[in-house]
């Protein structure tokens, strides 16, 4: 896909990667509607985006809500004049033993992570398909490919994003809509503040501006998933399926130590 002149919006484009996709899209020409639930933090960062030259909006909402969702489309199309692609990206996280986190911190993750990005996309379709070069980017997790323990709420809600995607990409082939699942490693945004575990544990923080460089490398090339990680992450998910019990081993030996560096973990 060739971004210029592309019509996007961007959940959670207030920080983070959200707002480096924001960032790099704009470089390329697109033409952007971000959303964030905090008006003032959005206004903030719509602001910062057009002192670079970009042409961008900002519409308020809580996309856990089914009238944000809708005013989020309405006013896309009444500023962009029609959308040629959705990134989900607005997510949400609790860390630590499941029988600590509460069954409202569970629902949160459930909705924010997976059911709001599936309801919005469904309402975006009729708009993506009018494109006719529509694109749906999914943020997943590279927890959604290898399960990690204290992390089993978030793990089943971007697992469940990720297949979604997957199945999503297969229903829409021939018809002009195409979806990316992305699976970035720990990387360094607010959404992380809380997380106190090393690259020891697994937890290396990757810059957030290369991250995106992937994800936007991986739209130009029509791809159908972004992995971060290279080579050291692909032996370890092999590993998984070849010999999981080697990968239960090391959970193993640094779980005491995992579990105290994340249970704070915290961004809903």
């Amino acid at each position: 896909m060739i971004l210029l002149g592309k019509r996007a919006v961007i959940t959670g484009g207030s920080s983070g990667i959200g707002y480096e996709i924001a960032a790099q899209m704009g470089a390329k020409g697109a033409r952007l509607v971000l959303t964030g639930r905090r008006p003032e933090p959005l206004a903030a960062a719509v602001e910062r985006l057009k002192a670079t030259g970009a042409e961008v909006f900002g519409v308020a909402g809580d996309i856990t809500d089914g009238t944000a969702r809708a005013v989020l489309l309405d006013q896309a199309v009444a500023l962009l004049g029609g959308v040629d692609i959705l990134v989900n990206n607005a997510g949400g996280v609790r860390a630590g033993r499941l029988e600590d986190i509460t069954e409202d911190e569970l629902r949160a993750m459930i909705d924010v992570d997976l059911l709001s990005p599936m309801l919005l996309t469904r309402l975006f379709l009729p708009e993506l398909r009018r494109s006719g070069d529509g694109l749906i980017v999914n943020i997943a997790s590279g927890i959604a490919q290898m399960g990690v323990p204290f992390y089993t709420g978030y793990a089943a809600a971007k697992g469940g994003l990720a297949r979604f995607g997957e199945a999503l990409r297969r229903e829409l082939k021939g018809e002009g809509v195409h979806v990316i699942t992305v699976f970035p490693g720990a990387t360094d945004t607010p959404m992380m503040a809380t997380n106190k575990a090393d690259a020891g544990m697994g937890f290396a923080l990757q810059p957030v501006a290369d991250v995106v460089g992937s994800i936007i490398a991986g739209i130009e090339a029509d791809a159908f998933e972004v992995v971060r990680g290279g080579d050291a992450r692909k032996a370890t998910l092999d590993l998984n399926r070849t010999d999981p019990a080697a990968i239960d081993q090391r959970f193993l030996d640094m779980k005491p130590a995992l579990e105290a560096a994340v249970s704070g973990h915290s961004a809903l």
